[in-house]
């Protein structure tokens, strides 16, 4: 990815690229589940970052743990997500009754568990042929060969389907991963080997977890010293950090993702994989560090993971669909209002620059140039704020009412949602690359009008 507000381990897209000397791993001959030492379970029932750091991390949480209960069963036979359970912890009382298990426990426990991953993508400089290499992290979400990372991680194997995935196993094995489907917009991706009866991991509960509670990560930090534990506490939750990345037609893409904040030691080589709690479950996936900030102050210590909450319906749908369903789109391209068109007077939005064929958005009856000024009772200031509104309140299906501005005239129109799939944003993208290509041959066109990155929605 390339991002011009913060500081990303990201060299070549995504994913950590180099070495680290002559140092020679060693492979761990023992891992699994410490049957002595089994934790019994009970019931229990936001800040703009200004630099942050895609690391790349792996992480299993132990499925014999004890405990587990069945979380999903998707429609393959084999393919079972766990979800453990723990006791509440106490935080005005301290209680010891829940038995957590040990740094050395947990690692035994879950190293089965956990991969590195290598995308390796070959190119053609001035007719020489180079191949490069990412590294990160990932862990077994079920016995039958699904694995989970970061997007960032194989973004290359997204946009190009020459590009090969790799994962590797602490006993030694390695497997060719395909890709199973990606999503973007919450940087978790599922990818899938040939293989059965792995050890999954346990997916915990990030609701329960609290402020100053001790978390562990298995990752691979510089690519190299794989297998590394780490260890900290939960620093702060509900933190709020926007990323932006350039998308395949030069268009720059904000995201805002909610993570948990860590202490853990997180570097290159470490995205991907999650987080445990100290009863060996999975509570959430490390995926960023803060670097730097604006002005220029470095930091250290400040990590950034996804709650597992926030992804598990996720990772269901992109295993039985490839893709996260329900997700609204419009078929538009949006940017905003240039601060000088609003010095004359024009309404401050999303502006309307390009209207798909056969879209929602043209049943609607959205026209280019319409500036988009609030989503029902939202208000849009902006394409990043139009954004935004539809990916939190709105789902495929969904009717909302559009507030536009057109001919400096206050407008209100109709529209139902179409999903975001594969087959929406292709016939999109087909029919944008074919008006920009007419209107660069003609000379003339709102691309030009606009020369600033879009968001396609």
């Amino acid at each position: 990815m390339e991002n011009n507000e913060f500081n990303f381990y990201n060299s070549e897209n995504d994913g950590y690229r180099g070495g680290f000397g002559d140092y020679t791993d060693p492979i761990p001959t023992t891992g699994g589940p410490v049957p002595s030492q089994k934790a019994p379970k009970k019931k229990k029932t936001g800040l703009r970052i200004a630099a942050l750091l895609l690391a790349c991390v792996v992480l299993g949480g132990g499925a014999g743990v004890g405990g587990a209960a069945l979380y999903a069963q998707m429609n393959q036979p084999e393919t079972v997500v766990y979800e453990g359970e723990r006791p509440q912890v106490e935080t005005v009382v301290n209680n010891n009754n829940g038995q957590p298990m040990t740094a050395e426990q947990l690692y035994a426990a879950n190293l089965a568990s956990c991969v590195g991953i290598t995308v390796n993508t070959t190119v053609n400089i001035f007719g020489q042929t180079t191949t490069s290499a990412a590294s990160g992290s990932g862990f077994v979400l079920t016995q039958d060969g699904y694995i989970v990372t970061n997007y960032h991680v194989i973004e290359d194997a997204v946009e190009d389907s020459s590009v090969t995935i790799e994962v590797s196993f602490a006993s030694g094995d390695k497997y060719t991963a395909k890709l199973v489907g990606g999503e973007q917009d919450n940087d978790v991706a599922i990818i899938k080997i040939d293989a059965t009866g792995l050890q999954p991991v346990t997916l915990g509960n990030s609701d329960q977890l609290v402020v100053g509670e001790t978390v562990y990560a298995i990752g691979n930090p510089l690519g190299e010293l794989t297998y590394s534990l780490t260890d900290g506490i939960v620093s702060a939750l509900d933190r709020l950090i926007t990323t932006s990345s350039t998308d395949s037609n030069g268009n720059t893409v904000s995201t805002t993702l909610n993570v948990l904040q860590t202490n853990c030691a997180i570097n290159p080589g470490n995205s991907g994989g999650p987080l445990f709690d100290s009863y060996g479950n999975v509570v959430g996936i490390v995926s960023a560090k803060y670097t730097q900030s604006q002005s220029g102050v470095s930091a250290e210590g400040l990590g950034f993971a996804l709650p597992i909450n926030d992804v598990k319906e996720i990772l269901s749908d992109l295993i039985e669909h490839g893709y996260v369903t329900g997700k609204p789109y419009m078929g538009v391209q949006v940017q905003d209002v240039s601060a000088e068109a609003q010095s004359y007077g024009i309404s401050a939005g999303a502006v309307v620059k390009y209207v798909a064929e056969g879209s929602c958005a043209q049943k609607a009856g959205l026209q280019v140039n319409d500036i988009i000024t609030a989503i029902d009772d939202t208000a849009v200031d902006s394409s990043t704020a139009l954004t935004a509104a539809l990916s939190t309140n709105y789902k495929a299906g969904d009717t909302a009412t559009l507030t536009i501005v057109r001919d400096q005239q206050e407008q209100k129109i109709s529209i139902t949602f179409d999903e975001k799939n594969a087959e929406t944003e292709s016939a999109n993208q087909l029919q944008q690359d074919n008006q920009q290509s007419q209107q660069g041959q003609s000379g003339n066109g709102y691309y030009y009008q606009w020369p600033f990155g879009g968001f396609n929605w």
